[in-house]
């Protein structure tokens, strides 16, 4: 933005400058050109109605020859010549009209008028002495044009130095305007940026800036404010159901295992049903708590080092393979580096793998592949069991959406919304040759991805865990 900014007002004023000082100094210029010819106009006129004096009125020549001596110390050449074009009076310097002196006095003398010669380094100005029409002689004077160039020239340079200063002063204005503007504004996206990673306490300062920045800022602590007090609450909540729920679900399961204890025929039966739908009350309560955690907290990402957090949770699930007669095995490439919040990896994985081991058959295979792709790490977690259809696989990645889990059915619910809330993907693919394959996608770089709205539309597997 800054550079944006000094760059739009140095090209305003640099505009503005060249159509302004430009014709400025031309004006100018041709002013002390136009001054430059009148005063050598006004001073061979002078001289011409001396030296008129002198021819016509035969009058000592003393005023003539005092105006050829000052010519002569000004640095001019001055002449008076006679109706014959003789030489009366001359300064000691040469004639600059050269060859063409002649002509000049025979051109003012056979009509008489003031007639002006210019080149880059002279100005000859001759007029006629005496009547118009009967001239007695022509008085020409020949200035040096070095001095207008040089005052052109030093015109020119101050108006360069004011147009260069104008520049400098403009380009600083608009560095400290931009500063002043952009300053806030970074450290506005820097909160925003800090509260989007879950630093919850974030807040943008407000004091400084244009007025419409700060307010911005001011909106921007609000909503921050109600944001964090919004997910703490969820999170007290959470809190509270967890507690509220499970102390009663465990004292009612107690109770009927002390009654199971004396029960006998029928009544044992139904005691053992209902601890049945105790326990599952309290699965499907457990997994509720989870979305809910899942769903309130906002993951600050870390580097996770994806090679080893995958061998490590199938090292933790192999007896739970081997007891099912499943081949559970790891193919992750070394060095695989992931960036999300500090133990979802370990959770996503969890519920992928006892949702795979709940899904194959005996003597079935689960594997979970890792590969680096660009900017991303591609996790797959493939088994050869049943697969799942169209119409569950639309609906896996909501809550209870699968009607054929074995389940609670939010396994993949939380999957997906740790996943997305890292800045992931995870989708649901057919295997090869049978099954079901979960394909993640996950950043392998601190630039958080920018996550639209949660789908809700996915798939679910049976034997969601």
């Amino acid at each position: 933005m800054t550079r944006r900014i000094a760059l739009s007002v140095l090209a305003l004023i640099t505009a503005v400058l060249v159509l302004a000082v430009v014709p400025l100094g031309l004006l100018m210029t041709q002013r002390e050109e136009t001054s430059f010819r009148d005063e050598a106009a006004a001073k061979v006129r002078s001289l011409a109605s001396a030296a008129e004096e002198y021819l016509s009125d035969h009058k000592p020549d003393a005023p003539a020859r005092s105006l050829v001596a000052e010519a002569h110390e000004r640095g001019d050449c001055a002449t008076v010549y006679d109706r014959t074009g003789h030489v009366l009076l001359s300064t000691p310097c040469t004639d600059v009209a050269g060859d063409d002196s002649a002509r000049l006095v025979s051109s003012v003398l056979a009509h008489p008028g003031a007639r002006v010669r210019q080149d880059d380094q002279w100005l000859t100005t001759a007029v006629p002495i005496g009547d118009a029409t009967d001239p007695v002689g022509v008085a020409v004077l020949s200035r040096s044009a070095d001095p207008l160039h040089d005052r052109i020239l030093v015109m020119w340079g101050w108006l360069a130095l004011i147009g260069v200063g104008g520049l400098g002063a403009a380009v600083l204005m608009s560095m400290l305007l931009a500063r002043w503007v952009g300053r806030p504004l970074r450290t506005l996206d820097e909160a925003a940026q800090r509260l989007g990673a879950g630093a919850l306490e974030a807040r943008a300062p407000a004091g400084a800036g244009p007025p419409e920045v700060r307010r911005l800022a001011a909106t921007f602590n609000t909503m921050a404010g109600r944001t964090e007090a919004l997910v703490h609450g969820h999170r007290a909540v959470v809190a509270d159901v967890s507690h509220q729920l499970r102390t009663p679900l465990a004292a009612l399961r107690l109770r009927l295992d002390l009654l199971a204890v004396d029960a006998e025929g029928e009544t044992a039966e139904e005691l053992a049903d209902a601890q049945d739908e105790i326990a599952r009350l309290s699965r499907l309560v457990d997994g509720l708590l989870a979305v809910a955690r899942a769903e309130n907290v906002v993951p600050r990402p870390v580097p996770v080092r994806v090679d080893h957090v995958v061998a490590e949770r199938a090292a933790a699930w192999e007896p739970v393979a081997n007891a099912g007669h499943v081949r559970l095995t790891a193919d992750c490439r070394p060095g695989l580096t992931a960036f999300l919040g500090e133990g979802d990896l370990e959770q996503v994985l969890d519920n992928l793998i006892a949702n795979a081991l709940d899904a194959v058959q005996e003597d079935g295979r689960v594997l979970i592949r890792g590969r680096r792709q660009g900017g991303t790490v591609q996790l797959r977690i493939v088994d050869n069991g049943p697969g799942m259809s169209q119409a569950a696989k639309d609906s896996a990645f909501r809550r209870f959406g699968n009607p054929e889990a074995s389940g609670t059915g939010l396994g993949l619910a939380i999957v997906h919304r740790l996943v997305t809330a890292n800045g992931g993907t995870a989708e649901l693919l057919d295997s090869p040759g049978g099954g079901l394959t979960v394909a993640l996608s996950l950043s392998a770089s601190r630039r958080r991805r920018e996550r639209g709205a949660e789908s809700e539309s996915g798939a679910t597997r049976t034997g969601d865990a």
